[in-house]
């Protein structure tokens, strides 16, 4: 593998461990203690791990098994639920159908859009509102939709119960960013990346260096690593996988409404262990149409905010036209 995508091996405790089983505390003690963690978390790399989350393992499982069952069908099975079907971007996007850092080969990796499963009827897909509709579920799969359902309600519960440990990090009421949780959306990303090829191109990983669109980004991967993260020195370090743990990052939204205390920082994939890998981010963005402005605090006296107000809804879809065209 080349210089350029190699990374340190560090300790796993050089990002923060943050057991979130006080979220669900009678004790407000318990619950600021966790937002204490999370606001260090947030100001250093805005990347850690969380223990304690409550995700049952038998979930996880059986969302990784149907996930690797559907990788390994014929390209053309998985052509039949391609996301160029769709017109809310969710289904199957063949290998090398996205690019995430600029000016770098199309990305090593294969994937599966699910996202809220919303009617025909529904106002928000009558109106063709960005990212908005049903899913495409694989035919072939039985088992494939139930196993994603119930994965994706527990991901959007874990996802609103940080947000509740968000606004303690920041010294908010707990129940701040209840607005922006009603109605939600999010989505559920299954990949698979092939081992990185020995005569790959210039510059060509798993997946580029990018930073994450929405609020919350919560990621399981398997055993085999591959992960990276740029620390604060511009240096790419490992970020190996914890049993019994996700690991967090904030989305570009979070950047923007705390006026860039909290970070959002650059990552990328590159699968050196000469296996499959697997992995299953989950992005909680939010409601579509709150509109998101500077956070109270989160400006010093007489400094004006960075960023201009805007909907959750444009912010994303301005992100997503940058990395598809």
């Amino acid at each position: 593998m080349s210089e350029v995508l190699s990374a340190r091996a560090v300790p796993h405790t050089s990002l923060p461990v943050v057991d979130v089983a006080g979220l669900a505390s009678e004790d407000p003690r318990q619950r600021v203690a966790v937002g204490a963690a999370l606001h260090a978390a947030c100001i250093d790399t805005g990347f850690f791990y969380i223990a304690s989350h409550g995700v049952a393992p038998e979930l996880i499982d059986a969302a990784r098994a149907e996930a690797e069952r559907f990788f390994s069908l014929d390209d053309a099975d998985k052509r039949l639920v391609d996301k160029a079907q769709s017109f809310c971007n969710r289904g199957y996007e063949p290998l090398c159908g996205q690019v995430l850092e600029a000016g770098t080969p199309p990305d090593l990796k294969e994937g599966f859009y699910i996202g809220n499963e919303l009617p025909p009827d529904h106002p928000r897909v009558v109106a063709r509102a960005f990212n908005c509709g049903p899913n495409q579920w694989p035919p072939q799969s039985p088992g494939f939709r139930p196993a994603m359902e119930a994965y994706f309600a527990a991901m959007f519960d874990l996802s609103t119960r940080l947000t509740r440990g968000l606004a303690q990090s920041l010294g908010l009421p707990e129940d701040y960013f209840e607005p922006f949780c009603d109605d939600a959306m999010g989505t559920l990303r299954l990949l698979h990346y092939p081992p990185q090829p020995a005569q790959a191109l210039p510059d060509q990983k798993g997946c580029g260096a990018h930073t994450d669109f929405g609020c919350l980004t919560l990621l399981w991967q398997d055993g085999n690593g591959g992960l990276q993260v740029q620390d604060g020195e511009g240096r790419w370090i490992h970020v190996p996988p914890l049993p019994g743990t996700f690991v967090v990052n904030l989305g570009d939204l979070i950047a923007r409404w705390t006026n860039d205390r909290y970070r959002s920082t650059l990552h990328r994939v590159v699968n050196a262990s000469g296996r499959e890998r697997y992995s299953m981010p989950f992005f909680f963005t939010g409601r579509p149409d709150y509109m998101v402005t500077c956070l109270p605090g989160c400006t010093d006296e007489g400094e004006a905010p960075k960023y201009p107000p805007i909907t959750v809804a444009d912010h994303l879809e301005a992100c997503y036209r940058r990395t598809y065209g």
